[in-house]
């Protein structure tokens, strides 16, 4: 099909999807699992209208899922407000870190056992499928700024970091598939990739975004205002994963990190200067985001004399530009993930996606947060809620795209195909019914301290 057919077959999807919301809200699945079922229905299983196939069509798929990750890390950054130290931040860069690298030595093994691939393309395809997603996790993401809910930050701070912190783990699978390793490679590797690539990626997207924000807050509050907050935020953004790359550090770390620098702004101006119309908390927590007053006022004009309403001016258009794309590419990469199953379903997925789900995600969590303090329940749904997604097909495509091949490229691309889109359908149905049990289980719980 040409480009019309595209345009046209995307312009349905979107339509009905949004004019189908109402109904499909209540429903106990993510509206990510219905795109997924449209683009199989429209695929070669189906009506055969459109056809994808990761070997062939590699080069473009890697800049389509890099896109999507990079708005989607910077507007999952820029949500949490939560303070660093916070047990929330804490389990998120232990499940971001130890944890993932618990997964992708527990997944490497499971690949190399259960499929027989050798070590390196056993490490690339555990690479691809360790990372949790912060595209397609918004049933158990944060919503907003002010949601402070510590499971919700936990997996969404998580998913932020790991897309950045698995990219060294394939990047050692990518070279050792081309050659033996050695141990001054090795070491090479864990001081630039690993070392440099984390330290580097987040102190350079922390401190982009801390001085765009510095700066168009400064900008708004003059009079000189720094033009549509869509180009500030793409350009920041741009910058950002660009420069990141450029120096050898991690990109989808940086962006996220951008995120988190802009938001450190927002909080400061916050504390500095009281609004009029928030509460004034010496946690800050308990003060509502400086969006939350610019929105409602936004017709009315910001009033440039009060420093939260100008950060928050900048920080309201981030979002909504981060909110449109994210509406927009999430949607089409999971069409094109039902799409290309026909040509990428594996069934030797099946017991990779089984050990994973079940073993080696809640195994890992469950290890890497001993000793925090959190109880059984909320581990145990930290370790399912796991869900794969764009950032594992990115990774297939950069793989693809650098030298991954052959007979071992189909198989690799077929398990990673497959067992994301059974994350998405299994994590999907379970997600919403799991956080309804918790919600009913956190009233429950207040009504009875009330009560006392």
């Amino acid at each position: 099909m040409g480009f019309l057919g595209w345009m046209a077959a995307i312009g349905v999807l979107l339509v009905g999807m949004s004019l189908a919301a109402g109904w499909i809200r209540p429903l106990p699945l993510t509206q990510f699992a219905l795109y997924l079922v449209v683009g199989v229905a429209v695929g070669p299983w189906g009506l055969h209208l459109l056809d994808i196939d990761f070997l062939a069509d590699a080069h473009w798929l890697e800049r389509l899922t890099e896109v999507a990750l990079v708005v989607s890390l910077f507007a999952g950054g820029l949500k949490l407000r939560v303070p660093w130290r916070a047990r929330p931040w804490r389990a998120a860069r232990r499940l971001a870190f130890p944890g993932m690298a618990l997964s992708i030595a527990g997944t490497a093994l499971a690949a190399h056992l259960l499929l027989g691939l050798a070590w390196p393309l056993a490490l690339l395809l555990a690479a691809m499928l360790a990372p949790t997603d912060p595209v397609l996790a918004s049933a158990i993401a944060v919503d907003n700024a002010a949601d402070h809910d510590g499971l919700r930050v936990t997996l969404s701070g998580e998913a932020g970091m790991n897309d950045g912190s698995a990219m060294p783990f394939l990047l050692l699978g990518l070279a050792w598939l081309h050659g033996a390793l050695s141990w001054s490679a090795l070491g090479r590797w864990a001081l630039v990739e690993l070392l440099w690539g984390v330290c580097v990626g987040i102190a350079l997207g922390f401190g982009l975004g801390w001085l765009v924000g510095k700066l168009g807050t400064r900008l708004v509050s003059i009079g000189r205002d720094p033009g549509p907050g869509a180009l500030l935020t793409a350009g920041l953004i741009a910058v950002t994963y660009a420069v990141a790359e450029a120096v050898g550090a991690l990109g989808f770390l940086a962006v996220f990190a951008a995120g988190v620098g802009l938001r450190k702004v927002e909080v400061g101006v916050v504390q500095e200067h009281p609004h009029p119309r928030l509460p004034h908390e010496h946690d800050f927590t308990r003060t509502p985001p400086a969006e939350f007053v610019v929105r409602p006022a936004m017709d009315g004009g910001v009033d440039r004399d009060e420093p939260v309403e100008a950060v928050g001016q900048v920080v309201a258009e981030a979002l909504t530009f981060g909110s449109v794309m994210e509406h927009l590419l999430g949607p089409l990469l999971v069409l094109l993930l039902g799409i290309a199953l026909a040509r990428h379903w594996e069934p030797q997925a099946w017991s990779i996606a089984l050990v994973l789900f079940v073993l080696i995600r809640p195994l890992a969590t469950w290890l890497t947060t001993l000793g925090m303090g959190l109880n059984w329940r909320r581990r145990l749904l930290l370790g399912w809620l796991g869900i794969r997604g764009i950032g594992g097909l990115n990774y297939l495509a950069y793989a693809l795209v650098h030298g991954l091949d052959g007979s071992a490229a189909r198989l690799v691309a077929g398990v990673a195909v497959t067992t994301i889109t059974l994350s998405v359908v299994v994590h999907g149905f379970s997600a919403q019914p799991l956080l309804a049990w918790r919600r009913r289980r956190l009233a429950a719980a207040r009504r009875k301290a009330e009560a006392r």
